[in-house]
């Protein structure tokens, strides 16, 4: 047994070894480590006078100080990146996004789904198979958009590129709103999908999964006036940014209860 795990040792060890020559890793270190060995079997056999012996030990030791001084520079270059990442704020391609890559695998695993935003054409279309799927399951999904009865269609579209259209945005609802009854009226759902409408455009879109789990995420979209560049995202976590992560916990509720719940007369079954 110990044979079998002094082998699996040096076995371990000789892959260590190979995979840093290959790397360029360490060399120096098995270079100095070669050329003491070799001193030593040299002075055994006493194969070269003092003089070469002395000489080459100390080449091996001014090959080891530089090992070691080059090791203590890349230490303190680490060392002050890290202390400048914590002491200076991140820088804006750090801290936004352009979009969500991995939200709709997130999605596939929440428990609690939250979405807000102005017509969710593309948010709804990218994500209602996994809600579906979701809300079966026994999730909560909660979705918020602006209210095509009320005067908000018409005041995203002054805040957009086409400010004197606001049939465009009615006409982006439409598909958000059948793709939401789908939803609703899934056999099996059960009550789990609700749906409410603001008579306002929110100041920016959210999405919110698992929120009051320690794992939880919130993504933000900040909406853009009058660009079609595309808006900037970001996300909170709640052991991270907890005072933020909050504050949009809370902004989610207070826009829920500002929006009026889907009913028979929008097409849907009446709010329970």
């Amino acid at each position: 047994m110990a044979a079998r795990i002094r082998t699996m040792a040096a076995m371990r060890f000789l892959r260590r070894v190979r995979d840093d020559l290959s790397t360029g890793e360490n060399l120096e270190l098995y270079v100095t480590a070669l050329l003491s060995l070799t001193l030593a079997v040299l002075g055994v056999f006493d194969v070269a006078d003092g003089k070469v012996l002395a000489a080459a030990t100390l080449a091996t030791l001014a090959l080891l100080a530089g090992s070691l001084l080059g090791s203590r520079r890349q230490i303190a270059t680490l060392a002050a990146q890290i202390r400048e990442s914590r002491s200076g704020a991140p820088s804006a391609a750090e801290f936004f996004t352009a979009d969500k890559p991995e939200v709709r695998e997130q999605v596939r695993t929440a428990r609690d789904i939250r979405i807000v935003g102005i017509t969710l054409a593309r948010t709804l279309r990218n994500l209602v198979d996994e809600l579906e799927h979701r809300a079966l399951a026994g999730a909560v999904v909660k979705v918020a958009l602006i209210d095509p009865l009320s005067t908000a269609p018409a005041e995203a579209a002054r805040r957009s590129t086409i400010a004197n259209r606001p049939e465009v945005y009615e006409n982006r609802l439409r598909p958000s709103i059948d793709l939401l009854k789908e939803l609703v009226e899934r056999p099996g759902v059960d009550g789990r999908v609700e749906v409410r409408f603001l008579p306002f455009v929110p100041a920016h879109g959210v999405i919110l999964l698992d929120p009051g789990r320690s794992n939880g995420i919130i993504y933000v979209d900040l909406y853009s006036h009058s660009s079609a560049s595309g808006d900037a995202v970001f996300a909170l976590k709640p052991g991270r940014d907890g005072p933020w992560y909050e504050h949009f916990q809370a902004e989610f509720e207070r826009v829920w209860e500002s929006g009026r719940p889907a009913d028979a007369g929008d097409g849907f079954p009446d709010a329970r």
